[in-house]
C-alpha cells in the first residue's frame, strides 16, 4: 500500500520505482510532481537521479531543460553523460528543431506554464517515444492572465499525461498517488499518518478541503461555512521538507 515519504529522498525513491512500473507498463505520456515549495530549486540534481531510468537508451536520453543557461548549467556541472542534454527552444529555435530521428527518450525537467506550447509541441512530435515531466510547474498557468485558447490548450495537453507519482505534503495533510494506484489522502495525527480517502481522480480545492473537514468532524460537510474550513496545524512533514530545500540552496 502506497505510504507517506518522510523524506524527500524516500519520495524520490517511491517516484522512480513507480515511473518504473509506468514504463514498463508502456506508458509514454508520464509526470513526476513533488508539489513542495521551493522544489524547483532541486531540478537539476533531480534530473541527474531520474536518467537512470532510461540507462538503456544510451545517448537515446535527451534530457531537455525550460531555457539554454539552464542546460548549459548541467552540462557544466554533470560533465561528460551517456546521454544528450539540450533546451525546449526559444522564439527563434522552435522545440521542433531540438528533436532527431536518434533520440529515443525524453525528460523535461521543470517545465513551467509559459513552456506548455512547446511541451506539448514535443509530446507531439514525439509519437510512440517516452516523455516524462519531472516536477512541472504546468498547472499554474490557471492563474496568470491567459486567454481561452491557451486554458484550453492547457486543460486538453494535461488530460494526456498519467501522474506515475504524486506528492504534496500540506499543513496536517498529504496527498499521495503511486502507479497504478489510486489518488489518496492521508491525515497527519500524533504517531504518523492515517489513510482518510481514495479517489479515481487527483482531489484538489472544494473536493480535498472537503475530505479533510469530514475527516476532522471540524463543520458540517454541507455547510456553507465549508469555503472557510480552518487549516490543520502546521506539518511536521512539510517545514521539514522547506527548512532541507533552503538548506540546500544556501
Amino acid at each position: 500500500m502506497t505510504q507517506v515519504p518522510a523524506s524527500l529522498e524516500e519520495a524520490v525513491v517511491k517516484a522512480k520505482e513507480a515511473t518504473q512500473i509506468a514504463l514498463e507498463a508502456g506508458l509514454g505520456r508520464l509526470q513526476v510532481e513533488l508539489v513542495i515549495p521551493e522544489i524547483a530549486l532541486e531540478a537539476q540534481g533531480l534530473a541527474l537521479e531520474f536518467t537512470s531510468l532510461f540507462e538503456q537508451y544510451g545517448s537515446g536520453l535527451k534530457v531537455l531543460f525550460p531555457d539554454t543557461g539552464a542546460a548549459a548549467l548541467a552540462r557544466r556541472d554533470w560533465g561528460e553523460t551517456p546521454f544528450k542534454i539540450s533546451d525546449l527552444g526559444s522564439r527563434f529555435i522552435p522545440v521542433e528543431m531540438k528533436v532527431t530521428p536518434e533520440d529515443e527518450a525524453f525528460l523535461v525537467v521543470c517545465p513551467a506554464s509559459i513552456e506548455i506550447q512547446s511541451v506539448a509541441k514535443l509530446c507531439e512530435i514525439a509519437e510512440q517515444r517516452p516523455v516524462l515531466l519531472l516536477i512541472p510547474q504546468l498547472e499554474d498557468v490557471s492563474i496568470v492572465g491567459i486567454g481561452y485558447t491557451a486554458r484550453q490548450l492547457r486543460d486538453n495537453f494535461l488530460s494526456t499525461l498519467e501522474s506515475c507519482y504524486y506528492f504534496r505534503p500540506l499543513e496536517g495533510a498529504a496527498v499521495v498517488r503511486s502507479y497504478p494506484g489510486l489518488w489518496q489522502v492521508w491525515l497527519e495525527k500524533e504517531q504518523g499518518y492515517e489513510l482518510i480517502a481514495e479517489e479515481s481522480q487527483k482531489p484538489m480545492g472544494e473536493a480535498l478541503e472537503l475530505i479533510i473537514a469530514r475527516a476532522t468532524a471540524e463543520i458540517d460537510p454541507a455547510s456553507p461555512q465549508m469555503a472557510n474550513v480552518a487549516q490543520p496545524k502546521k506539518s511536521g512533514l512539510l517545514a521539514n521538507m522547506q527548512r532541507f530545500l533552503k538548506a540546500l540552496s544556501q
